[in-house]
């Protein structure tokens, strides 16, 4: 069992934002299917969950907690377990809480956590790589978002960073078929100049990224061969719209000026509460079907496991484990 005296709170920082950034727009054609909600969401996930790991490591490396780093996991692998203490894998379990009025009472009250559920999706379970001695870490980041227009333009207002992002439909971002999307030709009708970076996928299915500079109402060709396109990114809210056309789809794909999304996360604190061996937890938890309401979420939007967060060990007996397991 623990307490709130057992969590650990840890400083959320931009960089972190912008470590999950990069790996969203990285690892989007090996992610694209493994969540059901909406694609921006997804994205906002990834980053958060990101964010959420690299806490971790900087934890681990101030309080000078032994680990074993199994080196950066690839984007085409899509579980990511890069530290280890005792040679035991650790999956951080990380979940976004974004009502600023839930973040206000935790803040006043952090013991609400320990009602909260310690979630693992079945399907995760079903194909997981991790061992029964492997180990989950649960935490919570609190954070706000700005996830359309008004709220982006609030944000610039504040001299928030923004990164906005529209990330392409299926048959542009994970083809059937791996064939070069032909000369991708783009064209914007914004009232100024649009520096747009375009992101996929080559024919070796290795990361392709480039920059174009759309004059207004002029039509500029893309120099790279995507084999996938993954998503287009623009550093600024624009008054128009954008046209990107593949002559391998025979398409033209229209973005219109409410369709780019905000994916960085504004991130507060993240709070690690407790830990569990997987075998422990499979054979404690309890089933919890799609739309059950929990702390974190509404309504669950996948089948979980589930374990109080009070029944988690306290992370400071893990990490003096690690001394012991690390020492010669």
């Amino acid at each position: 069992m623990i307490t709130t005296s057992d969590f650990i709170t840890t400083p959320y920082t931009p960089d972190m934002a912008q470590a999950g950034i990069a790996y969203a727009r990285n690892s989007w054609h090996y992610t694209y299917d493994r969540m059901s909600s909406p694609p921006l969401e997804q994205m906002r996930r990834i980053v958060a969950g990101v964010a959420v790991e690299l806490a971790f490591r900087r934890y681990l490396a101030q309080e000078n907690i032994p680990y074993d780093n199994l080196g950066s996991t690839p984007f085409t692998d899509p579980d990511r377990y890069d530290i280890a203490f005792g040679g035991r894998r650790c999956d951080i379990k990380s979940f976004l809480l974004i009502r600023k009025k839930q973040i206000s009472q935790i803040r006043k009250n952090p013991g609400q956590l320990t009602d909260a559920q310690a979630l693992v999706p079945t399907k995760q379970i079903a194909s997981s790589r991790l061992g029964d001695e492997d180990l989950y870490v649960f935490a919570f980041l609190t954070a706000l978002l700005s996830p359309n227009r008004p709220a982006i333009e609030k944000a610039l207002q504040a001299d928030q960073p923004i990164y906005l992002i529209h990330p392409l439909p299926k048959k542009w971002a994970k083809p059937q078929k791996w064939v070069s999307l032909g000369t991708l030709a783009l064209k914007s009708d914004a009232s100024e100049d649009l520096k747009i970076e375009l992101g996929g996928l080559d024919g070796e299915h290795k990361k392709c990224a480039e920059q174009i500079v759309l004059n207004p109402g002029q039509r500029k060709t893309a120099q790279g061969d995507f084999h996938a396109l993954h998503y287009l990114h623009i550093p600024d809210l624009i008054d128009g719209r954008v046209g990107v056309y593949s002559p391998a789809l025979d398409e033209t794909h229209i973005i219109n000026r409410l369709e780019w999304g905000n994916i960085w996360v504004y991130g507060m604190e993240v709070i690690f509460t407790g830990y569990m061996p997987r075998g422990e937890f499979h054979q404690r938890a309890k089933h919890l079907p799609t739309g059950s309401r929990v702390l974190q979420y509404p309504r669950t939007s996948t089948p979980n496991l589930a374990l109080p967060i009070a029944e988690l060990y306290p992370l400071k007996e893990l990490f003096g484990q690690a001394k012991a397991w690390a020492a010669p």
